[in-house]
């Protein structure tokens, strides 16, 4: 379906000073206007208002049958008929053509230029001959690279453009035959080239084939055809005896067919690839993808009219990559990328517009209402023309290449019109006699004749079309020039201003609220789009005046989508996000008046300023304007109404006014706690702590832990990137400091905060530098280890508990809080706290530790080490502020050891510092196969350390005791003997001897 609106995309109107009836004109580049008349081509220059001044003339070989301009390499290419014969002819340099009768150098493709003759080709306009076996069809020039693709019956060659450097200074333009691609059974009547894709058609068919390289396997296809797929198969329904049938009384009339990307190989064309380029030139393509391949019927009922069932037009159309709307465009066609590709070709009552890129789709069929003569495809227009009519469409490749290039496109971030949105006709105009058209920059140029009777360039037998045996392609000579012509330049108005027309022609429906609205807003933005997409069309200083117009149309979509009830409503969002504007500014285009006593808000508004205020933005709305968002919300979205009110944008909220707003919420539908805290909030807000604590006792501390995890902003909010703890995280802080870490880790354990962000909140609640950690948030690190978080990385958690116990204790420095947990408790609760050795207690009690705080963080880091998850190793390098020559730096350094199995180390320092721990230690630690350190460790230390006697020879000689008692009562009376010392007194070893050697004896 094609809408039709009445804008003014055509401005002002220019004759083309030419003498004689065109008959073939082509424009291009920066200003370049050819226009070719019997054997003769003038040159004119247009200006950016599209004054259009002669510039030069030149002499063709013969009359000129199609005629192409290259912007890469600035060159015109012709394809002319002398004496019955064609011939294809390149023009160089023919900006330097003086005068009409300057001289010109006609060379041959490929023929090398001699140094003294560089002066001379740089002066004077160069004609390359380009020969060819057979009678060239048509051309096409790729608008990247500048290379040549030329269209003969059943095969097309591809003439490569390239430099023949003369000196350092000066280099000629040449063309090098570098490929031949063979298309068996069909003749191509119109081409396309771009950067590889190469479009075909014939009356009734279309090809587009990629042509793509494979440099590993290059030298090995020189100068060989390359099959691209096997023989050609005939469509079953379609035998060689049925094809030989065809004569004056049978007329064979395939079927419309339609294949796309792999499936278009069974289009039944073959097509092969020659390579014909010099040995040790650089080979690009090797190999043919096949992209689409559409047939179509002819239409029965034209029978007589042949011209009625003819395709016409065909075009690729690029998109090359700009980055991002903002960017600046690359400019050099060598640096050019290629975004995406678009392919249009049409019949006289309905044109076709492909995508062929990344994917084969189509995009768009455009309807005519009358019958089309030829149409023209640009990024922001198609301009299709009739016998007495200019008609002016949208397009939507604007709308595919951002699709391409921006992978946020159609996300909460950014929005563009669909694809798949109806063209709308902006224009008909009236021109009387219309007969061909094309197209640069901002100029369309018409040819038009008042006598309506003209001799068609192509016609044949309609039994003759109606199959693709035979076809071919008669280029008959034009009629005799006739009076009543014109050449015009027609300028398109710039997109700015088209688009303000467009923005006023929309309001004609604001009122209305239909789609209708949407629709011209969304042609107004794709059109500001698709103009930044394609600098070549940008004035200076345009650009800054397109993005400011581009913003603008964002905003007015996002307008319409909170306005109208859509489907689409959501899209208010990412309109409202591109267009810059504030949620206030968008506030202030809300109409708050009231209708029938009761006020509507549409789900696109609701959703914008929802998501909105979810995203913590560093907007504080006035009191009045949050005032009235908290009325929408109580209205539209109740539900949404305490999640709304702990936004910091609503921080300037009169508390009263929240207050009895949430009193008259009907909480059975949803969470009675998430509104009480709301209040509770709101109370603290206004310094009623007796409300607060009214309002906090009406829930038990495990269903405020669930109202804190429903909305986090309660305690926490993020304001230009950095964490803020709220004024409820303050008094909780002070007054119920259990509740907040338990909050917290709730928030934690569902996913709504990080364990860094969780880390810093506890700082700046506690008003801590970086580098100093706030007993809260030991007890939320405490809290962790008790929940057994499974996002929690364990060995990262034990390093920050060591490392503060180790702190605390090294500097004897309390902690600035009171502990929420006790080391009994983490010992009862958490399976990562071990119980603590027994000798452990020994070794501590032999030294007076009267601070409590120092005692809780040193038991602590004792069952932390004496637990089953902690790796020793990575504590080590930290316990060296934790000296030895203390008890309780003993304690952790033994504990620590003992868990390495250093058992000997352990008992040396054990034996030197506390002799009274030894045993308990060895009791403990020396069992299974570390039990004959008993024997071999701790009894010759023993001994050796009674015989030299001092002030701790009692504990010495009391664990020697144990020792013995232990030894005979694990070895044999042989073995027992073995380890004695040979100079001890054998009184002293008797008692033990005995038992040992009763032991046998009594089992």
């Amino acid at each position: 379906m094609v809408q039709l609106y009445n804008l003014h995309p055509f401005g002002s109107q220019q004759v083309v000073p030419c003498k004689l009836e065109p008959e073939r004109f082509c424009g291009g580049g920066r200003d370049a206007l050819f226009v070719a008349a019997g054997c003769k081509v003038e040159a004119f220059a247009v200006a950016g208002q599209g004054l259009c001044q002669p510039r030069c003339a030149f002499s063709t070989l013969g009359r000129v049958l199609r005629l192409a301009y290259s912007e890469a390499g600035d060159y015109l290419v012709a394809i002319e008929e002398k004496n019955k014969a064609t011939f294809l002819r390149a023009y160089v340099n023919w900006r330097s053509k003086r005068t009409e009768n300057s001289r010109v150098c006609i060379r041959m493709v490929g023929h090398d230029v001699e140094a003294p003759f560089s002066e001379t080709f740089r002066d004077q306009m160069s004609i390359v001959e380009m020969p060819l076996s057979e009678a060239p069809l048509c051309i096409s020039c790729c608008p990247v690279k500048g290379d040549l693709l030329v269209g003969c019956t059943n095969k097309l060659v591809l003439f490569s453009l390239k430099y023949q450097i003369i000196n350092e200074e000066f280099s000629i333009l040449d063309f090098e035959r570098s490929l031949i691609i063979h298309i068996d059974n069909i003749t191509p009547v119109e081409i396309s080239f771009c950067i590889g894709y190469v479009a075909v058609m014939s009356d009734l068919e279309v090809l587009i084939v990629k042509l793509e390289s494979d440099p590993k396997n290059g030298e090995s296809v020189n100068h060989h055809p390359l099959k691209t797929n096997n023989p050609v198969k005939l469509p079953e329904d379609i035998s060689n005896e049925t094809l030989q049938l065809e004569s004056d009384d049978f007329v064979i009339c395939q079927k419309p067919m339609e294949l796309l990307g792999e499936k278009s190989k069974q289009s039944g064309i073959s097509v092969t690839l020659e390579s014909t380029g010099l040995a040790d030139e650089k080979i690009k393509y090797f190999h043919v993808q096949q992209l689409l391949y559409r047939r179509f019927a002819p239409d029965i009922s034209s029978y007589v009219l042949s011209d009625d069932i003819k395709l016409h037009s065909l075009q690729l159309l690029p998109i090359y990559q700009t980055g991002s709307l903002t960017s600046e465009r690359k400019n050099s066609s060598q640096e050019k990328e290629l975004l995406s590709l678009f392919c249009f070709f049409s019949l006289p009552h309905v044109g076709y517009l492909y995508m062929v890129v990344k994917s084969v789709e189509l995009m768009s069929v455009y309807q005519y209402p009358e019958k089309s003569q030829q149409a023209v495809l640009t990024l922001q227009f198609l301009h299709v023309i009739t016998s007495n009519n200019l008609q002016c469409y949208t397009v939507r490749c604007s709308a595919a290449a951002a699709r391409e290039e921006d992978p946020y496109v159609d996300t909460t971030l950014k929005a563009c019109p669909p694809v798949s949105m109806d063209v709308c006709a902006l224009r008909i105009q009236l021109f009387i006699g219309l007969k061909a058209i094309c197209h640069f920059k901002n100029h369309v140029i018409l040819l038009t004749k008042a006598d309506p009777e003209t001799i068609p360039e192509r016609r044949e037998s309609p039994k003759r079309l109606l199959s693709r045996k035979g076809t071919s392609v008669n280029l008959k000579t034009p009629p005799v020039a006739e009076a009543g012509w014109n050449l015009y330049i027609v300028n398109t108005i710039s997109p700015v201003q088209l688009y303000k027309e467009m923005v006023d022609y929309s309001n004609t429906y604001k009122t209305a609220k239909t789609q209708s609205c949407i629709h011209l807003l969304s042609e107004a933005h794709l059109l500001v789009r698709a103009a930044l997409m394609d600098a070549s069309q940008l004035e200076p200083g345009e650009k800054a005046e397109l993005l400011e117009a581009f913003k603008e149309s964002c905003g007015h979509l996002g307008d319409c989508y909170s306005r109208l009830d859509t489907q689409y409503s959501h899209l208010a969002l990412p309109y409202y996000k591109m267009s810059g504007l504030s949620m206030a500014e968008v506030l202030a285009r809300v109409d708050w008046a009231v209708e029938d006593g009761s006020q509507k808000y549409e789900r696109g508004l609701i959703f914008y300023i929802n998501h909105s205020l979810y995203e913590n933005l560093d907007e504080e709305l006035s009191e009045e304007l949050a005032a009235k968002v908290v009325q929408m919300f109580y209205v539209a979205e109740p539900k949404q109404l305490p999640h709304i009110l702990c936004s910091p944008s609503m921080k300037n909220i009169d508390p009263l006014t929240t207050i009895s707003y949430l009193r008259k919420l009907d909480t059975s539908g949803f969470s009675s706690v998430l509104v009480t805290l709301t209040k509770a909030a709101m109370a603290l807000k206004m310094r009623d702590l007796d409300m607060h604590r009214s309002e906090m006792k009406n829930h038990s501390e495990m269903k405020l832990v669930c109202g804190f995890i429903l909305e986090p902003r309660l305690l926490i909010q993020q304001r230009k990137g950095r964490i803020v703890p709220t004024e409820f995280a303050v008094h909780l802080k002070e007054t119920q400091p259990g509740l907040l870490v338990a909050s917290v880790l709730g928030l934690q354990k569902n996913n709504k905060i990080g364990i860094e962000e969780a880390d810093s909140f506890f700082k700046v609640l506690c008003g801590k530098d970086e580098d100093t950690i706030p007993q809260l948030l030991v007890d939320f690190w405490e809290a962790q280890l008790v929940a057994c978080l499974p996002d929690v990385v364990l060995q990262e958690l034990f390093f920050k508990l060591t490392s503060q116990y180790i702190w605390r204790l090294s500097k004897r420095q309390p902690p600035d809080t009171t502990p929420l947990r006790t080391s009994e408790d983490l010992i009862n609760t958490c399976s990562h706290y071990g119980l603590i050795s027994p000798w452990v207690n020994v070794l501590i009690s032999s030294e007076s530790l009267a601070d409590k705080n120092y005692m809780e963080d040193l038991s602590k880091l004792q069952s932390l080490i004496c637990g089953p998850s902690f790796d020793i190793a990575s504590i080590i390098p930290f316990l060296e502020p934790l000296s030895e020559d203390t008890v309780a730096g003993l304690s952790v350094h033994v504990l620590c050891r003992t868990r390495l199995e250093e058992y000997e180390r352990c008992i040396d320092r054990l034996l030197e510092r506390c002799p009274e721990a030894v045993i308990p230690y060895a009791n403990h630690e020396l069992k299974e196969e570390n039990r004959t350190l008993w024997w071999k460790k701790l009894l010759p230390e023993l001994c050796q350390r009674v015989k030299c006697g001092g002030e701790k020879y009692q504990l010495y000689l009391s664990s020697l005791k144990e020792t013995l008692s232990v030894v005979a009562v694990e070895l044999q009376l042989r073995d027992f003997l073995n380890v004695l010392p040979e100079d001890g007194t054998a009184a002293f070893f008797l008692p033990y001897l005995l038992y040992c050697s009763r032991k046998k004896s009594l089992t």
